[in-house]
């Protein structure tokens, strides 16, 4: 039977993760109150941001950004847009 979380960005029980995406108290929580939809809508965008914005994760300044963002789009709140992105037409 799959793991239901109540997602906190999403405000209901949706599945769960299989497992924590990061180690310690940060992995928990998401593995906890983030569901999988949640995550895989956090990774896309986290990749429309590296590459929007040409963030270098080697850059400590960059990784802060990016995870203060990670913190704010899987908890609902107003989060940072790639700028000048424009999704494919079908």
């Amino acid at each position: 039977m799959t793991r239901t979380v109540m997602c906190r960005k999403h405000k209901q029980e949706l599945p769960g993760l299989d497992r924590p995406p990061y180690p310690g108290a940060k992995g928990e929580d998401i593995y906890n109150n983030v569901s999988k939809q949640a995550w895989d809508e956090w990774q896309k965008h986290q990749t429309l941001l590296i590459n929007e914005r040409r963030l270098n994760m080697m850059n400590a300044e960059d990784r802060k950004f990016l995870q203060e963002e990670m913190d704010k789009f899987l908890s609902g709140e107003e989060y940072a847009q790639a700028e000048g992105y424009v999704p494919p037409s079908e």
